[in-house]
């Protein structure tokens, strides 16, 4: 295995445990805030959106590569 695909590789493995950290964390403000199931959606929502656009950027890279 060559630095390139070792790279790669810990890029998606540490990306996904970060973004799986994110969600507990927004999920612990929402129960600690008492933010209810409006609030709560609402936080999911709008932080969500940070990773939905860098996952839909990065599917888009790889697909115009293609």
């Amino acid at each position: 295995m060559n630095e390139a695909v070792f790279s790669q590789i810990a890029l998606m493995v540490f990306l996904t445990g970060l973004i799986v950290w994110m969600g507990f964390i927004v999920w612990d403000l929402a129960k600690k805030s008492q933010a209810g199931m409006f609030g709560t959606i609402a936080l999911f929502t709008i932080l969500g959106a940070g990773v939905v656009g860098f996952i839909v950027k990065t599917v888009l890279v790889e697909i115009m590569q293609i």
